[in-house]
This record gives structure tokens, sequence and C-alpha cells, in this order.
């Protein structure tokens, strides 16, 4: 079982079995189990390492900012892993008890010199980590749900209309359907937007600007 939720983790994806069996021996790993509500990891219990949760549930924030659920396969401790300070940590707190790999940084700085397949890995799952949380910040900033969809609108806009269905935007922007129409409507009030359809005409994009 571990060896698959291993080879469903983005640092170690296509790897072979006999790699997976010699990660899990070596020095610098360290199999930790965790409870309900116990905190894993934070700016407090800094450690310069890469986890993969096994078992349970993680939940990660940043401040008092929830970012995301950690699910069996997924790696955390990316952003603490060659950091100079422990503050730029993220806290980590179990929603249900489990188990974790801990890689040290000597190990994954191995396994990435030596290894061209978790080196490329490594690069694509730091990639969208970074799309992921600049999208999710982009996000939260916004005044609303009126200004999500302006963002939105004005970023993929081409010859002032953007065509996609309701239920797909409502999901890009992460918000509820009931929640999108809404904002439809009042930026359709103010004369900023027009549907027609699937299509959204932005008749002056200058003004939708200032929803921003």
């Amino acid at each position: 079982m571990e060896l698959e939720l291993l080879a469903r983790c983005p640092l170690l994806r296509g790897a072979e079995e006999d790699l997976l069996r010699q990660i899990l021996s070596r020095d610098g790993t360290e199999l930790f189990s965790f409870s309900a509500g116990q905190v894993v990891y934070s700016p407090r219990q800094f450690r310069r390492c890469l986890g993969v949760l096994l078992s349970g549930q993680l939940q990660v924030t940043k401040g008092t900012l929830a970012v995301s659920l950690l699910e069996p396969g997924e790696l955390f401790g990316a952003a603490a892993l060659y950091s100079d300070a422990p503050e730029f940590a993220t806290t980590i707190t179990a929603k249900r008890s489990g188990r974790c790999l801990l890689l040290g940084q000597e190990l994954v700085d191995e396994l990435i010199a030596a290894q061209p397949l978790i080196r490329e890995n490594y690069l694509r799952y730091l990639t969208g980590r970074i799309r992921f949380l600049s999208s999710r910040m982009q996000s939260l900033a916004q005044p609303g749900v009126e200004g999500r969809l302006a963002r939105y609108l004005l970023a993929n806009g081409q010859a002032g209309s953007v065509t996609c269905p309701a239920a797909q935007l409502a999901r890009r922007l992460g918000v509820s359907r009931a929640s999108l129409y809404r904002a439809f409507d009042a930026l359709e009030k103010s004369g900023l937007i027009l549907r027609q359809g699937k299509t959204i005409l932005i008749p002056n994009p200058s003004a939708l600007e200032h929803v921003l």
C-alpha cells in the first residue's frame, strides 16, 4: 500500500519499484504517525524535509488562511525545504489521524541530483504549486465575486468577449453558481457586461477595471 502511494506521489511518479524500496530504507527517511488535531508541521516545529502523506488528512494553513487539504499520496513541506528562516513554513494540522513519510533535505538533494525523473517531477510539482497559489491569492484579494469575475473577464477577453459555460466559470472562480449569477446581474445592471448565452460581452474594459 505504501509503495502504491509513493508511486502516485508527484515527486516519485513513474519511479521503479526498486527505487521506491531503496528510498524507504534509506537514512534520512522517517515514518511519522499523527493523531487528529495534532500539528505536524509549523514554524515552531520546523524541519527541512519533504513529506508524503500515506494515510489520514492534513489541513494546510498560511497565517489564518486555509490553503488546501492534503489527501494520501500528496506532498507537503516544499516551501520550507530550502528556506533560510522557519517563519516561511506553513502550518499543517491533522484533520484525521494517519501517517506520513518524511524525506530529509540531504536525501532529497541526492535524489534530485542522481535521478533525472525525480528532478523533472519536482520542478513540475513546484511550477504547479506556484500557479495554484498565485491564482488562489489573486482570487482572495478581490472584493467579492464581482471582483473575481471582472478580473477573469479582463484577463481572458478576446475581441471584447469571453465564451464559457456558467458551470465551468463558477468552478474556475471557486464560487457557487448562485453567487456567479448574482455577480452577472450586478455587472449587467451597471452596464459593464452583456450576456448572450454562453458569451459575455465587455463593451468597455476600462470601466470594468474599476470593479477591481
